[in-house]
C-alpha cells in the first residue's frame, strides 16, 4: 500500500524507539510513512548484529542517529536518553514525534518531545495492568498523558484511557501494529517444518519457552520454581534463553535445572515465530507473545503477577505463578488437536492487520491536516 498521504514532509515525523519489540511494532508503520520518518534509536537494546538483522528484517532504512544510552540503570537511561533526544530535537525538530509501547526509549521520546512542544502520538496506548511494581505501567501511563493522539489497540484500551480522563478526540482505536508484522513475516509450512526439523523436535510435540522479566529470573525462589516445572512438563521444552537469565541461573545455583530442558541460544523473531506456529503450546512471560499467540493461534501458559493484556486471557492465554504452570498444561493435554482447532476459530483481538495504515491516516491528518 502507497503511504496515505504524499503531501507529508520529508523526515518530519521522528520515529522514537529502542528495542527490539518496537522495531517490529512499528516497522509498517515507518513504511508507510515512507520518506517522512526519520528513525531515532536511544540505544536501549542495541547489538549492532541484532538490531542491523531486525532492521533488515522489516525492511526498514538504518536508523538517522543511534543515541547509545543502554546498559544504565532505569533514572540515568531515561535521563540520558531526554537529554540526547532534547539536543536532537532543538537542531530537527520536525512536526511530530511516534513512540510505542512502554519502553524505557518511549517514555524518554514522551518527555522529550513533550519539553520541545513537538506534538507527540503513542502507538499501544491505553494498556493497563494495574500492578505499580512494573516499571513498564509507569512508562505507559505516563506516555499515554502526554500524547496528542493515543493509538489504542482494542476498546478495552481505549476504555482504560477514557476512565482516566484523556479526551476522547485524543484516542483512536486501531488495531495492534503486532498483526501486520506477524502475518508479514510468519514463515510458511515448508519453513517450519525444517525448523522443527532443526531442533530437534516434532510438530505439536514441544513446548516453547521463554523468560526474561525481572519478577521471574532476579527472583532465585521464583526462578527455581519455574525451571522445575518445565523439566516436569510431559513433552520435551525448548528454552531460548537470554545470555542474562543464564547468568542468573548459574549465580542462582541452578544450572541443573537448566540441563533438564533444551536450552538453545536466542532464536532470531521470524524463526521464533514459525517454532511457536508448531508448538503444541508457549510458557512465557514476555508481553509480545501473548499477543502473537493469538495471531498464529496456539495457547500460552503467561507466568506473570499480572498482565496489560486481558483481551486473551481465557481463549488464547492463562495467567499462572509459577507452580500453576503444570496445571493449566495438563488440561490442554487432554486434547491438545482440540485446544488448537477451538483456537484456530478464534479472531484475534487485536484487529485486521491495518493498525498503522489507520494511525498513519490520522497523524497525517491530525497534525498535518491531510
Amino acid at each position: 500500500m502507497k503511504h496515505p498521504n504524499l503531501d507529508l514532509e520529508p523526515r518530519s515525523v521522528a520515529v522514537v524507539l529502542g528495542t527490539r519489540p518496537e522495531i517490529i511494532k512499528l516497522a509498517h508503520l515507518v513504511r508507510l510513512l515512507g520518506p517522512a520518518a526519520r528513525v531515532v534509536h536511544t540505544g536501549q537494546h542495541y547489538d549492532v548484529g541484532l538490531s542491523d538483522s531486525f532492521f533488515a528484517t522489516f525492511g526498514i532504512t538504518q536508523p538517522d542517529v543511534y543515541l547509545g544510552v543502554g546498559g544504565e540503570t532505569r533514572g540515568v537511561q531515561i535521563g540520558s536518553a531526554v537529554s540526547a533526544l532534547d539536543s536532537y530535537f532543538a537542531d530537527r525538530p520536525g512536526r511530530a514525534v511516534v513512540v510505542q509501547g512502554d519502553t524505557n526509549a518511549t517514555l524518554a521520546g514522551a518527555l522529550a518531545a513533550n519539553a520541545r512542544e513537538i506534538p507527540l502520538a503513542h502507538v499501544e496506548a491505553g494498556l493497563r495492568s494495574r500492578d505499580r511494581r512494573m516499571p513498564e505501567e509507569h512508562n505507559r501511563v505516563l506516555t499515554d498523558h502526554l500524547a496528542d493522539l493515543c493509538f489504542a489497540p482494542t476498546s478495552v484500551a481505549e476504555a482504560n484511557l477514557l476512565g482516566e480522563g484523556i479526551d476522547a478526540e485524543r484516542i483512536t482505536v486501531t488495531g495492534n501494529t503486532v498483526v501486520e508484522a506477524v502475518l508479514g513475516i510468519l514463515p510458511g509450512p515448508d519453513r517450519r517444518a525444517e525448523l522443527v526439523a532443526r531442533y530437534g523436535v516434532e510438530r505439536n510435540g514441544f513446548v516453547l519457552s521463554t523468560f526474561h522479566r525481572p519478577e521471574n529470573v532476579d527472583d532465585p525462589e521464583r526462578f527455581a520454581l519455574v525451571l522445575k516445572q518445565l523439566a516436569a512438563l510431559p513433552l520435551p521444552v525448548l528454552l531460548p534463553i537470554h545470555p542474562r537469565s543464564r547468568a542468573r541461573a548459574a549465580a542462582f545455583g541452578l544450572t541443573d535445572q537448566l540441563a533438564r530442558l533444551r536450552v538453545v541460544d536466542p532464536i532470531g523473531y521470524e524463526d521464533f515465530l514459525g517454532l511457536s506456529a508448531e508448538s503444541a503450546y508457549l510458557v512465557s512471560d514476555s508481553g509480545g507473545v501473548q499477543e502473537e499467540a493469538s495471531i498464529y493461534k496456539r495457547p500460552v501458559v503467561v507466568v506473570r503477577r499480572s498482565t496489560e493484556r486481558p483481551e486473551v486471557l481465557g481463549t488464547f492465554a492463562r495467567l499462572t505463578e509459577p507452580d500453576g504452570i503444570l496445571a493449566v498444561v495438563e488440561e490442554w493435554l487432554a486434547d491438545v488437536d482440540a485446544v488448537h482447532a477451538q483456537l484456530a476459530d478464534l479472531p484475534s483481538p487485536y484487529g485486521d492487520g491495518r493498525a498503522s495504515e489507520r494511525s498513519v491516516r490520522v497523524l497525517a491528518e491530525r497534525i498535518f491536516g491531510g
